[in-house]
């Protein structure tokens, strides 16, 4: 961080040396007039640099970022401060403009600090010999008679104006070369308008304001933390291309402002080598004791004047060289920063793309394994309902998976997360309580006892056979009929799953694997008849209808002993002997398959109105029509 403040400073001191030589080789011209617009001009552009300088570039929370920022706040409120100084400097020459003073060409040399201390040692050597005249014309006068002093005196004085620019000139080297070591600088302003330009930044006055605060700037954001979503870390990205650009704007606007303190500069030095000149022209002050003393008192005021002049051209110089110094500190500075920005930028860029590849490859992932799900299930579950419910959870599975992938991709904080999910699942609960209870059912549903297409329900007084399991609805073939005989209407219902949780509507089905349901045909007897003959006989009669099904009954009948793992009795025919409010009745009570039951009870009746009829006996026992009724409804 020295070379470029070495530098400035060595091309500052360098002018001055150069100065001294080359007024004795060229004539000086008119001095330049200086532009108070341009001071006031340039303490705009630097008041607005610093703003920005300190404003603009928003800080991302890295460590290394506390230094940068630190150090441009810092810079920047010394190139506030020295701007300030050179103009009130300035605005002081513009009020006591003096003529233009010749000016040269100044020669070069090969090394700066070289040059800075040749004009060093020069300077010294002629403050050395302006000492030891002044000594001896002291020494003179203290020896030399009253009326003899007169002289010497005025020569005494016109030497002791010489030593003072001299030592003016010595005194403003040495700044210059310590400036280049340690770079501090004051506060300063033009009049009016620069009074109020302080008055906008009263924290560079140091009038206890706080200094502008970067966006950003406070705690430490956790910017190389794997902790952060995707749309975090993408923030960060976008936040670290921010600062880059912001920091190079700052580094543009730094470039303009030193062309324009160069610009500054150039009349200041001008009159400044004009100035130097002049002193170089006055000469050596006469030695002889009879030298006029009129022309020794002008040429005491000149030397004054110069030396004036020389004080306040350095005032307004030297803080505008100073200010350079800054500036290419400053960009400097802010060039490592924006190294730092820029590679953080790197930085999160690739883990954007990390992250984002993350989550593409664990998609991929799930797909492929929903695929490899499905299609495994269609070449090894034949049955269509244990398949459709394997289709449903792979369906369940997958889309909980996915959306843990990306909710745990994109999720910025898990714990503003837990509170934004309570807040939604509630909502959820409340506004899709129906839903909620249709998907839960539809897990009892596809259970063990639960419905599969084909089954015949009654539910919610509707009867029906099983035509689709869906994940929140049913559907029924709505079947519709008198007694026994039930036939599809050619509607279809359609029923929430949450209808099993509903109080007072019973779901009604078949054991699974079971489809077979009791029938009965009851005779009502007469008074004084052969009631254990016309028993016997119907009993005979209805297993030889039931025997042409015994085989799928009793298919049925082992079926509903397995699943339901208790002892079931096996379906048989049988009949029975009971009084009713209306007299004696036969019942004879047999098993039935419920695809065809109107078949069965066809066939039994059939038989029992030819036994009736066949037998007088048997027809003088009974009383009224037999009736066929189900002991439950289908």
């Amino acid at each position: 961080m020295r070379r470029p403040a070495l530098r400035a400073a060595g091309l500052a001191a360098s002018l001055v040396a150069a100065s001294l030589a080359w007024g004795q080789a060229s004539k000086p011209g008119p001095a330049q007039p200086l532009d108070g617009a341009a001071a006031l001009s340039h303490l705009n552009l630097v008041v607005d640099w610093y703003r920005r300088a300190s404003t603009d570039i928003p800080v991302l929370g890295l460590p290394s970022e506390v230094i940068y920022q630190e150090q441009t706040q810092a810079l920047g409120v010394q190139v506030v401060r020295l701007a300030f100084q050179s103009a009130r400097a300035e605005a002081g020459l513009i009020r006591a403009q003096a003529a233009s003073m010749p000016a040269g060409k100044a020669p070069g040399a090969d090394d700066p600090a070289q040059r800075r201390a040749q004009a060093e040692a020069r300077t010294e050597a002629q403050v050395k010999s302006l000492q030891d005249q002044a000594a001896a014309l002291e020494n003179q006068i203290r020896s030399t008679p009253a009326a003899r002093r007169i002289g010497l005196e005025t020569q005494l004085e016109r030497t002791q104006s010489q030593l003072d620019l001299q030592q003016a000139i010595l005194d403003a080297i040495r700044k210059m070369a310590s400036f280049a070591q340690n770079s501090n600088g004051p506060a300063g302003g033009l009049d009016d308008g620069i009074e109020q330009l302080a008055r906008s930044i009263p924290e560079v006055e140091g009038k206890g304001a706080e200094p502008p605060k970067p966006p950003g700037a406070g705690p430490a954001s956790p910017l190389f933390s794997n902790s952060g979503g995707l749309l975090k870390q993408f923030s960060s990205l976008l936040d670290c291309i921010s600062a880059v650009r912001q920091i190079d704007l700052v580094l543009q606007r730094t470039a303009q402002l030193g062309r324009q303190v160069d610009a500054l500069r150039t009349p200041l030095r001008t009159d400044l080598r004009a100035t130097l000149q002049a002193s170089q022209d006055q000469g050596a002050p006469q030695a002889q004791a009879n030298a006029d003393p009129a022309a020794l008192s002008a040429a005491i005021q000149a030397d004054r004047a110069l030396t004036e002049r020389f004080r306040q051209l350095t005032g307004a110089l030297l803080p505008l060289s100073e200010e350079l110094i800054l500036l290419d500190d400053l960009k400097a500075n802010l060039g490592r920063w924006r190294e730092l920005d820029r590679k953080a930028a790197g930085y999160v860029l690739r883990s954007v793309l990390i992250r984002a590849a993350v989550i593409l490859v664990a998609l991929g992932l799930i797909l492929g394994l929903s695929e490899g799900w499905r299609r495994v299930t269609f070449r090894y579950v034949k049955e269509p309902r244990r398949r459709r419910q394997f289709l449903v959870m792979r369906r369940v599975v997958s889309g909980f998976l996915m959306t843990l992938v990306v909710i745990l991709g994109f999720v910025t904080q898990f714990s503003s997360l837990a509170t934004f999910a309570g807040f939604i699942t509630a909502g959820i609960a409340v506004g899709l309580q129906a839903v909620l209870l249709s998907v839960a059912a539809y897990f009892l549903i596809i259970g063990r006892y639960g419905i599969r297409v084909g089954d015949r329900v009654s539910i919610a007084g509707i009867t029906g056979d099983v035509v689709d399991v869906g994940l929140v609805r049913f559907y029924l073939l709505e079947l519709a009929g008198t007694g026994l005989d039930f036939r599809p209407t050619g509607r279809i219902v359609v029923l929430s799953n949450a209808v099993l949780f509903q109080a007072g509507t019973p779901l009604f089905k078949q054991i699974p694997g079971t489809e077979y349901a009791w029938h009965e045909i009851v005779l009502a007897l007469a008074p004084g008849g052969d009631h254990q003959a016309l028993q016997a006989r119907l009993m005979r009669s209805v297993e030889a209808v039931c025997a042409e099904h015994r085989s799928e009954i009793e298919r049925q009948g082992d079926s509903a002993e397995r699943r339901v793992d208790i002892q079931i009795e096996f379906p048989q025919p049988e009949a029975r002997l009971q009084f009713t409010d209306a007299g004696p009745e036969l019942v004879a009570r047999y098993p039935v398959a419920i695809r065809k039951a109107r078949e069965i009870d066809e066939q039994v009746t059939r038989e029992v109105l030819g036994l009736i009829e066949a037998d007088p006996d048997l027809k003088a026992a009974v009383t009224g029509t037999p009736k066929i009724r189900s002991l439950l409804k289908a």
